[in-house]
């Protein structure tokens, strides 16, 4: 008789009665998140809700694991190399809940193919590439359409900045404000936007490691673990419509190497003065050195 044979869902996610109930677990077990990406954050994402008892996802990607992502990525191992990200992190998801309902989209997001992507998701898990971001508007403008919660938790440095963006409130176009700007301005804009205070500026060893231009920035496990742990616990409290949901133009950024936590507030987004601040200080920071 296989292992799989013997699987219990409410035996398996029983541990985690007493910070859920019964009936919430129940109802995680019948809701469908959509996952945006399996790379740095996307695959730890996964797993943690997979972990928590989410029944149902809907994933994509359309890389293949590589040597730099061993520093970071929940399915890179020496074994997994060369192979579909998608295909590896179906399987782990599926070796922790075989009963799960995995809908997958082996060629990554598309315009034609958001609206499936979405189908029946009760939330969305942005982890696309930092420099995916034309898709990434279009995603996040679908789920306001929609009426579907949108998080996004970025590793910034040795900690995580989060965003919540929920249907009726602030939109991810209002808040990043990137029309009219170059590409590289626009992801300068968008990694200001995500993480205002930008507690991490403070202890980058090498700012050259940081090349807009080439599509190059430095990440850290610590950074991946933390905004998965951030990120999912906002995902539960929006799952379940409990507990505080702090939400666009407010924010989140927590800083281990620092030992800081900063709320964040920023009333109209990237156009709020001290944002646009921190854009023009850190460009010229990172123009210097590219």
């Amino acid at each position: 008789m296989s292992k799989a044979s013997e699987f219990s869902y409410d035996i398996a996610f029983s541990r985690n009665i007493g910070w859920v109930t019964e009936d919430e677990q129940a109802r995680l077990r019948a809701t469908r998140v959509a996952v945006g990406g399996l790379g740095g954050v996307g695959g730890n994402h996964t797993l943690t809700l997979a972990r928590l008892g989410v029944g149902s996802f809907t994933i994509t990607d359309l890389d293949t694991f590589d040597w730099p992502n061993l520093n970071r990525q929940a399915g890179a191992m020496v074994s997994t190399m060369g192979l579909p990200k998608l295909d590896v992190m179906a399987e782990q998801v599926r070796g922790i809940n075989p009963s799960v309902d995995l809908r997958l989209l082996p060629n990554g997001l598309s315009l034609e193919n958001i609206d499936y992507f979405l189908e029946g998701a009760n939330l969305y898990v942005d982890s696309l590439d930092i420099f995916s971001l034309d898709i990434r508007r279009k995603v996040f403008a679908r789920c306001y359409e929609l009426g579907i919660p949108a998080i996004t938790a970025a590793p910034m440095g040795m900690g995580t900045a989060l965003l919540v963006f929920m249907p009726g409130k602030m939109s991810f176009e209002e808040y990043f404000a990137l029309d009219g700007y170059s590409f590289e301005d626009q992801i300068l804009k968008f990694i200001v936007g995500v993480s205002p205070s930008m507690l991490q500026r403070h202890y980058l060893l090498t700012r050259d490691s940081v090349n807009l231009f080439k599509r190059k920035v430095p990440s850290v496990a610590m950074g991946i673990e933390l905004a998965a742990g951030v990120a999912c616990s906002a995902a539960l409290k929006v799952l379940l419509g409990r507990g505080d949901v702090r939400y666009a133009p407010k924010g989140l950024h927590f800083d281990a190497y620092q030992n800081r936590l900063v709320k964040t507030w920023r009333p109209f987004g990237n156009r709020n003065p001290l944002q646009q601040l921190m854009f023009w200080y850190i460009r010229r920071i990172l123009m210097k050195n590219n």
